[in-house]
């Protein structure tokens, strides 16, 4: 067994060689060893390949391989190939497809194509994992497992008939009697009370708006079942192949909102994560600062795995725009700078053929001889010289609260802006600007503990337990500034609305309380008082005698009105904001609550310059990264540039996309 290299940031990407005949590999891994390639991820989609009839194995070309990668001393995160079924067992076994909401089969021919509850693919899954795991427990190139791959990318929602049994399975354990899933469900509104278990379905298309917590519930169940699956083969790796850690890659982007990863985390050996760069979005490069966050939040602030980004262009979006030089290195620094100890790319070598043909590579179509390839060798020698920082940490003022199941509520049938509200855009937003203040933030999940921060963030939490909300409460009285925003603390955690007045379970934190939100129409904004705007959401707000009004709604329904507050409770104070305000007026409210709590951002940060501070006990190093297409000017401290190789003091100037990982004198 290998171990995974701490020498160095560890570098690679996914390592498809079925795809290519034999004589291509030795190239492979001769370009793997200019690159300065560590690792590759070996295996994802080769079940075909590996069991190209039921039972029948062929492990003779993965063990080439495997010697082949474990004699050039490159660290191998073996897949167990069971992301997508081979054609053999869909033909055999049509009943483990994956059905729409319709009840349309979804067939075979792309990827992931089975269903979430079927046992039948679960034995043949777990067969494999099984044979991989005993022929290779002891490979000298192995030095980590990975399971399955992007669980629920395509495969969930599932409506199948095996669903509905697993979903009524699911449903006795949590709720344990028809008369508590009866009140959860709030079943006595358009008389959907259930008497016998059989009658509850999966929320299929229906006449109108689904029963929201049925919905809530049905999305619980899908994420739970596929944790099942991943602990059933991770279970077999402990048994089979103790001592080598275990994962799978999470997706933590903005787009991707199927799996509840804070009940995923703590079931993983090492927490990883895919993330693409979404060229639509209006801040991608924040997105991308936000995803590390997270990840290293579902890490418990420990080092994670980038497992797959992107070189250049994606095949998948409407447009996929092609990164300037310079962003290859800029993106992936940008990740290690927010906790990445690894970085890894999908893919090694550009395919030829398939739907993911046109998606960059580490070795693109062009070949070795190629701007693109010799970024990629540079990016090898800087992640090579970064091995100094591996293990060391972000450490954080503020926490972010993030919710998945929040996530879910918000976007569920029957809200007051279906449309318009997005959940993440609030925690996004206040993450951008404290980012371009320079300030590190925790994205952390509602029942963390808050010691120790100055500042707790509680964006549009919309379900909150009487816990959490206690939490949140008991952090502002130790002395944090607490913001919290809009249409948060509405619900319980079976979706039922707090009654007395919004926002229910913050409601005597805050001391204020709204008595009915008035949602905005797309393009619809209202003035505040005494400067700014505000949009997306409004609220018809009353304060109690201890709360201070800091802004008033200037027009509009609401004119007159409180739209943003601050109180002071125990050693802290609790700031609430009924709408999201532009930029320049949420941009002074939040310098307002970091200058009470005593933070400070790192210097120079800017909305075009990132700058972010990785720290060890005795050590700490200073990323600058400059996100524009201009060359740009700022003053750091004194230290060594790791990435050019030079000594800098005071001034630093940076080139279109550039970069530097500054080892600081003293740790700070």
């Amino acid at each position: 067994m290998r171990t995974w290299p701490t020498d160095r940031v560890a570098f690679g990407g996914d390592y498809n060689p079925e795809q290519w005949p034999r004589e291509v590999w030795d190239d492979d891994i001769a370009l793997m060893t200019q690159a300065g390639v560590s690792f590759v991820t070996l295996g994802v989609f080769a079940w075909a390949h590996l069991e190209p009839e039921k039972g029948r194995h062929d492990f003779e070309w993965l063990d080439e391989v495997l010697e082949r990668l474990a004699r050039a001393e490159i660290a191998v995160d073996l897949a167990t190939g069971t992301a997508t079924p081979p054609p053999w067992l869909s033909r055999a076994h049509p009943e483990i497809l994956p059905v729409d909401r319709d009840g349309h089969t979804l067939w075979p021919g792309s990827r992931q194509a089975w269903c979430p509850s079927d046992q039948l693919f679960r034995s043949h899954a777990l067969a494999l994992t099984t044979a991989l795991a005993e022929r290779y427990h002891d490979h000298p190139a192995l030095a980590m497992w990975h399971v399955g791959n992007e669980f629920a990318c395509h495969n969930i929602p599932c409506y199948c008939d095996t669903c509905a049994v697993g979903f009524r399975t699911w449903l006795r354990a949590r709720h344990t009697h028809l008369d508590a899933l009866n009140e959860a469900w709030g079943t006595s509104f358009w008389s959907q009370r259930y008497t016998h278990w059989d009658e509850i379905l999966p929320p299929r298309r229906t006449t109108t708006f689904a029963n929201p917590t049925q919905v809530l519930d049905y999305r619980r169940f899908q994420s739970d079942t596929l944790l099942d699956h991943y602990l059933a083969e991770r279970d077999i790796l402990h048994e089979v192949s103790p001592g080598v850690p275990v994962t799978t890659n999470f997706m933590t982007m903005h787009h991707f909102r199927e799996l509840d990863y804070h009940r995923w985390a703590p079931h993983q050996d090492v927490v990883s994560t895919d993330h693409y760069v979404v060229a639509s979005l209006e801040h991608p490069r924040h997105e991308l600062a936000f995803s590390g966050d997270l990840t290293r939040g579902l890490a418990g602030g420990r080092p994670w795995v980038l497992m797959e980004h992107s070189t250049s262009a994606v095949n998948w979006q409407p447009v996929n725009p092609a990164k300037r030089p310079g962003q290859t290195i800029r993106d992936s620094l940008t990740h290690v700078a927010h906790g990445a100890d690894t970085v890894g790319y999908f893919q090694w070598r550009a395919s030829t053929a398939g739907s993911e043909k046109f998606h960059s590579a580490l070795v693109p179509h062009a070949g070795a001889d190629s701007e693109r390839f010799r970024e990629v060798a540079r990016l090898g020698g800087v992640l090579g010289r970064l091995g100094e920082l591996v293990g060391s940490r972000v450490e954080a003022d503020v926490a972010l609260i993030w919710d998945f199941e929040a996530q879910w509520a918000v976007g569920g049938p029957g809200m007051p802006s279906g449309g318009g509200l997005d959940y993440p855009l609030a925690a996004h937003t206040i993450h951008r600007l404290l980012l371009d203040r320079g300030v590190a933030c925790d994205v952390l999940a509602p029942g963390a503990p808050l010691t120790g921060y100055a500042v707790v963030v509680v964006p549009t939490t919309y379900l909150l337990s009487d816990d959490e909300a206690a939490l949140i409460a008991q952090a502002a009285d130790a002395g944090a500034d607490v913001l919290v925003t809009f249409f948060s603390g509405i619900s319980t955690r079976d979706d039922h609305v707090r009654l007395g007045g919004y926002p229910g379970a913050l409601r005597e934190l805050l001391g204020v309380r709204v008595e009915e939100f008035f949602p905005l129409l797309a393009g619809e904004s209202v003035a505040l008082a005494p400067t700014g705007g505000g949009h997306t959401w409004s609220e018809w707000l009353t304060v109690g005698a201890d709360t201070e009004v800091l802004a008033h709604y200037g027009d509009g329904p609401l004119a007159g009105r409180p739209a943003v507050t601050r109180r002071a409770v125990g050693a802290g104070h609790a700031t609430y904001v009924s709408t999201l305000p532009d930029d320049e007026a949420l941009g002074l409210l939040l310098d307002r609550v970091l200058s009470s709590a005593g933070v400070v951002g790192q210097a120079g940060a800017s909305e075009r310059v990132e700058v972010v501070r990785r720290v060890s006990a005795e050590k700490s190093w200073l990323f600058v990264l400059n996100h524009s297409a201009e060359p740009v000017t700022l003053n750091v401290p004194i230290g060594w540039d790791l990435v050019e190789q030079r000594q800098v003091s005071g001034e630093l100037t940076l080139p279109p996309d550039g970069c530097a990982v500054i080892r600081e004198r003293v740790a700070t």
